[in-house]
């Protein structure tokens, strides 16, 4: 119900099902369990959906059944729903005047209502997501014009989301009035596209236009490009863990580079809280960028001393905890040679459980380590995410439970600091009034209902018919 994920749509280019899969490999950090491509020729709609990784769901054989020139894609974790094949995405309906097909990255956080409406009105739910609401409600909705059907509709959702729908032989992508989820706008070769990150359009060679404004709808079809916006009467709410952690390095979100962002938070850390050490090194990769601006701080020397196995997956959107323990052990292998009698310092970009930090610990001081300072690119997470991030509940968040101090004797460092709200949100390359963070505060820019628990969803889901 709640994903985190990566969406692509294509307009205009005859091999847009082949464009799609290789933005969707950009993406692929953004999700690890499914994957799915829907593609329109002008005659016939076609999907091809699974799960698995990018290259684990497309196959040369049913990559080339995906005809037409437009498309549309989506990565997925799955946060809270279930993680089965009846909640891949794209999701797709036909009905009397065409077909719909929706990719979503977000989080609605009036599900709940919305979700109670529709059954209440008669609607069968087919999903645990709350992307399959918005189908049921384009499809009542009676007005004769698409985009009025979704500016109406788009009023009523509150959260975050950034759509990308596929509506007969046009593509349609609306950004949430706050902001929360980035989506931006390239053209190639005479077609567009919209994609969750810019390294989705370095990926094609697409030309960068503009991101997709908050509480903006695009409408891309044979009249080209054009837009509607929703009233905007509120600020800006862009999720800030985009430039912490989930994001590509390589990408500009919300109009500015991750990289760079990510270096500013390391510098800025380096100046709350630096240490005595022989060398800085990075947790790879997403910490790598903030170890980086540490060690140019801190005028400290920086050195790899963990080599990435890169064919492991990230631990962090891992949905099991079984799972994610293995994966700990084989990611990230230590070089004992750099390591042995050294006082180091890690750069984490954030601590959400506390495991994981925990286990790279205890490898650093078998490979001979004499000190181990760790510093955290980020506040202490303390609070749930409702805007689509996997951690919903406060006790799962150590910070939220445990003193500093506590979580440096769990992890076994013999220093641990945080930056700074005030440092991070000043590191930032936007105006600091830009930005959710209501995971370090418990702020949040919307109201928040209880989403229903996984059980009693699945209580209700239908299940599949049974093989003869």
């Amino acid at each position: 119900m709640r994903d985190y994920c990566g969406v692509v749509g294509i307009y205009g280019n005859k091999n847009a099902a082949q464009l799609t899969y290789l933005a969707l490999y950009a993406l692929q950090h953004r999700g690890e369990e499914s994957a799915g491509i829907v593609s329109f020729d002008g005659k016939k709609v076609s999907q091809q959906k699974g799960m698995g990784h990018v290259g684990e769901v497309f196959t040369e054989t049913n990559l080339k059944k995906l005809k037409g020139h437009t498309a549309i894609g989506h990565v997925r974790y799955s946060t809270t729903g279930s993680s089965i094949a009846k909640n891949v995405q794209p999701l797709l309906i036909n009905h009397k005047k065409g077909f719909i097909a929706v990719a979503h990255n977000g989080n609605l956080t009036n599900s709940v209502d919305l979700r109670n409406e529709l059954e209440d009105a008669g609607s069968i739910l087919q999903t645990t997501m709350d992307s399959e609401l918005i189908l049921h409600y384009l499809v009542k909705d009676h007005q004769n014009n698409y985009s009025g059907k979704i500016l109406s509709i788009a009023s009523r959702l509150e959260g975050a989301y950034s759509f990308v729908l596929m509506i007969n032989d046009a593509i349609y992508a609306l950004r949430d009035p706050y902001g929360f989820r980035p989506l931006c706008i390239g053209k190639i070769d005479g077609g567009y596209i919209v994609a969750s990150e810019t390294c989705a359009l370095d990926m094609i060679q697409a030309t960068y236009i503009r991101d997709i404004e908050p509480g903006e709808v695009v409408i891309i079809d044979r009249q080209g490009l054009r837009s509607m916006k929703q009233p905007q009467n509120r600020k800006h709410a862009f999720c800030i863990f985009e430039y912490i952690y989930f994001s590509r390095p390589d990408s500009n979100i919300y109009t500015q580079s991750v990289y760079l962002t990510r270096k500013n938070l390391g510098r800025t850390l380096a100046k709350e809280h630096p240490a005595q050490a022989d060398f800085v090194m990075p947790i790879p990769d997403s910490g790598t960028y903030a170890a980086m601006g540490y060690a140019e701080e801190s005028k400290l020397p920086l050195e790899m001393a963990f080599v990435r196995n890169h064919y492991i997956g990230r631990t962090f959107i891992q949905p099991s905890q079984l799972i994610r323990d293995f994966k700990v052990k084989v990611k990230l292998n230590p070089v004992r040679d750099v390591l042995k009698g050294k006082r180091i310092v890690i750069v984490e970009d954030s601590i959400v459980r506390g495991t994981t930090s925990r286990g790279r610990v205890r490898a650093l001081r078998a490979a001979g380590a004499a000190e181990i300072h760790m510093r955290v690119s980020c506040p202490p997470l303390m609070w749930p995410c409702f805007y689509g991030i996997d951690f919903p509940t406060r006790k799962e968040l150590i910070a939220a439970n445990h003193t500093i101090e506590d979580i440096r004797k769990f992890i076994g460092v013999d220093s641990l600091a945080y930056l700074s709200l005030d440092g991070m949100l000043n590191s930032m390359l936007l105006s600091r009034d830009e930005f959710c963070t209501a995971c370090f505060t418990g702020n949040y820019p919307t109201r928040i209902n209880k989403p229903p628990s996984k059980k009693s969803l699945e209580k209700n889901r239908i299940p599949a018919a049974k093989k003869a």
